[in-house]
């Protein structure tokens, strides 16, 4: 299986974070060919930069060429990740992922294997493990259901306000129905708050969970321990 070959701009890249403010080495590399995370190594220790640093760097650069989110009205509603490993996953490697899955994100989840695909999910979390030309291709992604639908409800509510303020106004009965605008206003605007104060906190979370859960998968055993979850679960809506 052919080993995965870095360009100009990723290699660029990869020896900035490795090197931490050393000099950069100046190589060549023809564009369509490229370098191999071994060729990248040794051009690291010719200016004392040790491989494992740039293994790391180099990982660190396919997780976040994987990275994604799904926005509404600006907010982090969903968050994902794609990672190619250029490699065949074991059925060990993933039974030991789905382990640390249930660990990372405090919940059983469920297993599901369909030929070569394989996938880990709870409620809206999923994790799928699907063959490439390559070896397999790992996918993160989550979306937290609660908080839009409590977003989604907030703003019906202020939608009826608005209903209800244009008819009572046309009718000549806007004084009277002030109190119950004012209710739906305040409803409303307290279940956009809801879902949107928890969106940023959850995304963050979810993002170095999925790195730190792709950086062990693309690292040498023995890695550091993950981030565990502190925020409640991303919700069942579909």
């Amino acid at each position: 299986m052919a080993e995965r070959r870095y360009n100009d701009k990723e290699i660029a890249a990869i020896f900035r974070a490795a090197a931490e403010g050393l000099q950069t080495p100046q190589r060549e590399v023809p564009p369509e060919e490229g370098l191999t995370l071994t060729d990248l190594q040794a051009i690291g220790r010719e200016v004392d930069i040790s491989p494992a640093a740039v293994a790391q760097a180099a990982r660190a650069l396919d997780i976040g060429q994987g990275a994604a989110s799904r926005t509404w009205f600006g907010l982090p509603m969903g968050v994902a990740r794609t990672v190619n490993l250029n490699r065949r996953l074991t059925d060990h490697e993933w039974e030991q992922l789905v382990v640390r899955l249930r660990e990372v994100f405090t919940a059983r989840g469920t297993t599901r294997s369909d030929g070569s695909l394989r996938q880990w999910t709870n409620g809206n979390l999923q994790v799928l493990l699907e063959p490439t030309d390559t070896g397999h291709r790992l996918r993160f992604r989550t979306l937290h259901g609660a908080a839009r639908a409590s977003i989604g409800a907030g703003f019906a509510a202020l939608a009826v306000a608005a209903s209800v303020a244009i008819a009572s106004a046309i009718g000549g009965h806007l004084g009277d129905a002030i109190p119950g605008i004012v209710l739906l206003l305040a409803t409303g605007t307290g279940m956009v708050a809801n879902g949107a104060l928890r969106l940023p906190g959850w995304a963050r979370l979810r993002g170095r969970q999925m790195d730190a859960l792709a950086a062990q998968i693309l690292s040498p055993p023995n890695s550091a321990p993950l981030p565990s979850s502190t925020h409640p679960g991303d919700g069942s809506a579909a």
